[in-house]
């Protein structure tokens, strides 16, 4: 299993994966940025123009956050899609391999605190999403929420203590969500 790498950036901290996908670069660009095929993977939906400059509201399906505001960056099907996630600067980058595609994610956070449980929460969003393109649906659903519990440790213990002082999700069994 490949997990994300912590890094300094700037006066933030940066959150790296780098993901093998068997689909072209077209279809993982619709999983990216198509409401039906974001539900299955990432934390909220969109709402929003895909356009840079555009704001961007993203709302929880079961209020487990406040609704969060953002901005696209850059907007480059099917290749590039960056944007603002709250505080948060996510950057998506698709590059051809073979008959698949390579996906570079990066999420660059602002609190070094929430650096393990987000790198969890990120990794599990990817294993959904990879779940999602070879046409398991259901698993990808489950797998945003179980994924995280199985690779926080491995996040904890990667990232190391500073970055793990902010615990689970509020939607976490640990929490009582």
């Amino acid at each position: 299993m490949k997990y994300g790498t912590l890094e300094p950036a700037g006066d933030r901290w940066r959150i790296t994966y780098e993901r093998r996908l068997a689909h072209p670069p077209e279809k993982v660009w619709r999983a990216l940025t198509e409401a039906e095929h974001l539900a299955a993977w990432f934390p909220s939906t969109i709402e929003g123009d895909w356009e840079v400059g555009a704001p961007l509201r993203f709302v929880f399906p079961f209020e487990e956050a406040p609704v969060l505001e953002g901005t696209v960056l850059a907007y480059e099907p099917p290749r590039l899609l960056e944007l603002t996630w709250g505080e948060d600067h996510l950057r998506f980058e698709l590059t051809p391999e073979g008959g698949g595609c390579h996906l570079r994610f990066a999420v660059t956070i602002v609190e070094l605190g929430k650096g393990a449980r987000d790198g969890a929460g990120w990794h599990a969003c990817l294993d959904a999403l990879a779940r999602h393109l070879d046409g398991d649906a259901p698993a990808a659903v489950r797998a945003a929420r179980e994924g995280w519990k199985e690779v926080h440790p491995a996040y904890v213990k990667s990232f190391g203590p500073e970055a793990s002082v902010i615990g689970p999700p509020d939607w976490h069994p640990e929490t009582g969500g």
